[in-house]
């Protein structure tokens, strides 16, 4: 009697940030012989150089701020003077002390993901890796003072997702000193006495506003109107309205030609010919992918202008058995995005069940101060009749915890589907607005209807209590 036994399935997975850990992780659950390739540790840039980085920073200006504007509730700070007066203290940020923290946890993150992965049974292999046709991946390993050492990795699955870089302009390059990356930041032993930031984007806006309260002087130069030109221009307004209150300086409608050291620090040049002087500056204009030289467009993986992978709703390439996750693919760059689809990727691969996400109920946040969270369609769209739906919106000032909490500025505003009430999306502007999106995410998922929303009790006083009364004032009479 002879007995054949299955060989279980290999899956490859180029790269180790969410995307990849969160692929790795499903494949072992699901039974394959998983190898996860990474060249710098587990969790990527993600973990170790942006989104836990830059949010640990962000959680200190918060901590700074609030200690700032305590004095609005009736809390104030002294200490006794060599006259036994009261005298204020100043507020001081140790920017070093804040950044050992800031590295220490994202590379305690990162271990704590590698352990998971070891005790899951995937093999970790640290280098740099790139296809070989449609079923392998090579590594090339350091091999001391010898060389390099390949090492081939056959699979019958590969997950490639191997996360961008930050953009870099010819006329102002980084030099880890005085002109900066996101990813240098946090070698900076001070805060920074007047910093420039290039790009009102996310990365810009979030940094421009943790640095303002870290107490940097900071100029955002914005290309466009006003800052995140891509968000809700209610949201955006609030938040340029934040900044010039702090003290920041806002150029809109301003291009940096260039950047470049000088005795006093850095100028930035802008095309109109002004220049801007300043200790530092940060480079916030965008990102590309990491896709070039590592075997895409050999195997037959096709590839947009701008070198982003092409995916469908399972994170399949134009290869069968190729799949892509997370800031590589042509899909939203959000770290959830990444994690979502390495997991898809993989449970459609090993023919488990798998529901197509959409990206419209995809929840993202931007970490200014305060938050800017949003879900599902966007007022622009309804407008413009992509999408068919009322709006409210309902100031942050009226609800009696924001009252208590001295928050001045935010507002809640819905979108429900014309005649029915079902929620279709929604913005949240407010402190820590990446927790209170959610129940308008169960909502968008669940297609909720404002009546049903609104039914759900809410605890009095909350911020989460404006959700329940937007949805009231929308309340559907049939």
């Amino acid at each position: 009697m002879s007995y054949e036994f299955e060989r279980k399935q290999r899956i490859a997975v180029l790269g180790g940030g969410p995307g990849g850990y969160e692929a790795a992780l499903a494949g072992a659950q699901l039974g394959a012989v998983v190898t996860l390739v990474e060249r710098v540790g587990v969790g990527g840039s993600a973990v170790i150089t942006d989104v836990v980085p830059s949010k640990t920073l962000i959680a200190t200006a918060e901590a700074t701020n609030a200690i700032s504007e305590a004095a609005d509730l009736g809390v104030q700070f002294f200490t006794r003077g060599e006259s036994g007066k009261p005298v204020r203290p100043e507020i001081a940020v140790n920017l070093a002390a804040v950044n050992k923290r800031v590295l220490g946890l994202a590379r305690q993150q990162s271990e704590d993901m590698k352990s998971e992965l070891i005790r899951a049974g995937v093999r970790i292999v640290t280098g740099e890796g790139r296809l070989d046709g449609a079923g392998a991946v090579i590594v090339s390993t350091a091999k001391g003072d010898t060389g390099t050492d390949f090492d081939r990795i056959e699979a019958d699955t590969i997950v490639v997702s191997v996360g961008a870089s930050p953009r870099i302009l010819p006329s102002a390059q980084p030099d880890g000193k005085r002109i900066l990356t996101w990813t240098q930041l946090y070698d900076l032993p001070h805060v920074p006495e007047h910093l420039i930031v290039v790009g009102s984007g996310v990365t810009g806006a979030e940094f421009a506003s943790a640095y303002t309260a870290l107490g940097s002087k900071v100029t955002l130069i914005s290309s466009r109107d006003q800052v995140l030109p891509g968000e809700d221009a209610d949201a955006a307004r609030v938040i340029e309205n934040v900044f010039k209150r702090n003290g920041m300086t806002v150029l809109s409608k301003s291009r940096a030609e260039s950047v470049e050291r000088n005795e006093g620090g850095v100028v930035a040049t802008l095309s109109d010919g002004r220049t801007v002087q300043g200790s530092h500056c940060l480079m916030a204009v965008g990102s590309i992918p990491n896709t070039a030289g590592i075997g895409l467009e050999e195997a037959g993986v096709q590839l947009t202008a701008s070198g982003h992978i092409r995916v469908n709703r399972v994170a399949r390439t134009s290869i069968p058995n190729i799949y892509a996750a997370g800031d590589c693919a042509d899909l939203m760059p959000l770290a959830s995005v990444a994690s979502m689809q390495g997991r898809t990727a993989v449970f459609h691969a090993m023919g488990d069940a798998v529901n197509p996400f959409e990206l419209r109920n995809v929840t993202s946040n931007i970490f200014t101060q305060p938050e800017i969270a949003t879900v599902g369609w966007n007022q622009k769209q309804i407008e413009e009749g992509i999408a068919q739906g009322d709006i409210y919106k309902l100031p942050l000032r009226s609800n009696p915890r924001a009252k208590m909490l001295g928050i001045r500025d935010g507002f809640v505003k819905l979108f429900a589907r014309t005649g029915s009430g079902t929620v279709i999306g929604g913005v949240i502007v407010a402190p820590r607005a990446s927790e209170l999106i959610f129940p308008l995410a169960l909502a968008v998922e669940h297609r909720l209807t404002v009546d049903q929303v609104a039914r759900a009790f809410t605890v009095y006083p909350s911020l989460s209590g404006s959700i329940s009364e937007a949805a009231r004032a929308m309340h559907i009479v049939l």
